[in-house]
């Protein structure tokens, strides 16, 4: 898998165009975050979740990774000076918690299911106990009908919101569903 390849100065718009529910997706995203002082996104790209989760809580500490030196790039430009942003891939070691909160927007997809497996129990051990894991992305859909989201094969790689939940609850997590349409969702995945 190669790295994100829209640039950075295009993104936003780029995904406004193929996400049809971005904006709902993004103020769920926030929303479902709860109260949070440490927290951690996985897939930062321009920093458009952080932005919108931070300005909900003014005071967190946001440490961000994303495999993307230009992303990240933009994304400094939008947010704290005290954002502690990372280059990293999902599939490494996340960094150290305890956090209250992890997020993710539009990044998890391009993950094989054995990645998001083990990633969901990476994110279980750095969250503390009743911390959560929020998960917004693309789903494949039980209705073709409801694909609206362009995906491009063997870089993009979503799975059904079930199998999802229950790698999930494999991992540990008490997931919820708090918002979904077509093929895209928001779970809250709680750490008991």
């Amino acid at each position: 898998m190669g790295q994100y390849h829209f640039t950075p100065e295009r993104y936003l718009e780029s995904v406004q165009a193929e996400v049809p529910d971005y904006e709902t997706l993004q103020e769920r995203t926030a929303a479902a975050v709860g109260t949070a002082g440490e927290i951690l996104e996985l897939g930062v790209g321009t920093g458009e979740t952080a932005r919108r989760v931070l300005e909900r809580h003014p005071g967190a500490r946001l440490v961000g990774i994303d495999e993307s030196p230009p992303m990240l790039e933009q994304a400094r430009l939008s947010l704290p000076a005290s954002a502690d942003l990372r280059v990293g891939r999902l599939q490494e070691a996340l960094p150290a918690g305890p956090f209250d909160a992890v997020v993710s927007a539009l990044a998890v997809h391009h993950l094989t299911a054995a990645e998001k497996r083990d990633l969901f129990a990476r994110v279980l051990a750095v969250l503390r106990p009743g911390g959560v894991f929020v998960l917004a992305d693309v789903v494949v859909p039980d209705d073709s009908a409801d694909v609206v989201t362009p995906i491009e094969e063997g870089y993009d790689l979503p799975d059904r919101l079930d199998d999802q939940l229950g790698w999930l609850r494999e991992a540990g997590f008490e997931p919820e569903v708090v918002w979904a349409a077509r093929d895209v969702a928001v779970v809250r995945a709680t750490r008991p």
